[in-house]
């Protein structure tokens, strides 16, 4: 018995258990690089470090999955990961950038932004253990999700880039920029996950054409496609709010024809009579 206890606590992990982790690791140090770079002037670094987090925090989730290396530790490791990479660097890369030369004032917005952030990411995690979410809420996140918020939050910067002039790095404007962008994490405002899209055969081929192509005029010109892509997402919400309120209308027009199924099933007693046993719904 000693000897079989001894073997197990020798055996190791897996490496493909360790990936999803490690790509965690590596956008946190993402975020933290982004603040060392802003804190030597070069804003291109600073927002391409942060966008290198925001596609490793794309990746870990899925890899856990893939890999069925899911955990508690993951999990936990992940928030706060995302709250360095999402919450604190974007606001201090800002704040170095533009907000500074208000003060107190510059610094209370970035506040405002990192606190909203934490608490929305708080949200996130709390409403996973909700048993009653309808299935359809998984294609929908509730108000801008932390990664999309920091891309937002640095979406002027990423403008900035590539026109000339001061506007978009006003210290007002960049402080009433990052207010809306920590009101929408925190918002009830429905934004796509696009965590179930699914993609026909037949687009497929095209599909990949398209990418290619993308990828071409990303390596030319990589802050005008950064900044597309950013307006795109944010053109997108009014239709990800109007998509959600037609899936919870259609959710509630639902609701008195299951109660009243249940009622019949009560009286009846007719609520197993189907083959396997399970109560029959509706069509």
């Amino acid at each position: 018995m000693k000897i079989k206890r001894r073997s197990r606590r020798l055996r190791g992990l897996p490496v493909n258990s360790l990936i999803p982790n490690i790509l965690t690791v590596l956008a946190l140090c993402a975020g933290m690089s982004a603040i060392r770079f802003a804190m030597q002037d070069q804003w291109q670094l600073a927002v391409a470090a942060i966008i290198i987090a925001g596609i490793l925090d794309g990746l870990d989730g899925r890899m856990a999955r893939l890999l069925k290396g899911a955990t508690k530790f993951g999990a936990e490791l992940d928030s706060l990961s995302d709250f360095i990479a999402f919450g604190v660097a974007p606001a201090l890369v800002i704040y170095l950038w533009s907000t500074t030369a208000l003060g107190g004032v510059g610094w209370i917005a970035g506040l405002a932004y990192s606190t909203c952030c934490a608490l929305r990411l708080a949200r996130f995690n709390t409403a996973l253990d909700n048993p009653d979410r309808p299935l359809w809420a998984s294609n929908f996140f509730t108000g801008m999700a932390a990664p999309a918020g920091a891309c937002v939050a640095l979406l002027p910067m990423a403008i900035s880039f590539q026109i000339e002039g001061d506007l978009l790095r006003g210290p007002i404007f960049m402080t009433v920029w990052l207010l809306l962008v920590a009101f929408m994490m925190i918002s009830q405002i429905p934004t796509y996950s696009f965590k179930r899209v699914r993609i026909r055969r037949e687009l497929v081929l095209p599909l990949l054409v398209v990418v290619g192509i993308v990828a071409a005029v990303l390596f030319s010109y990589p802050w005008f496609v950064l900044s597309v892509l950013g307006a795109l997402y944010l053109a997108s919400i009014p239709f990800s709010y109007r998509a959600q309120r037609r899936l919870a209308a259609a959710q509630d027009n639902s609701a008195p024809e299951l109660e009243a199924d249940d009622g019949l099933d009560e009286e009846g007693g007719d609520a197993e009579s189907s083959d396997n046993g399970t109560a029959l719904g509706p069509s």
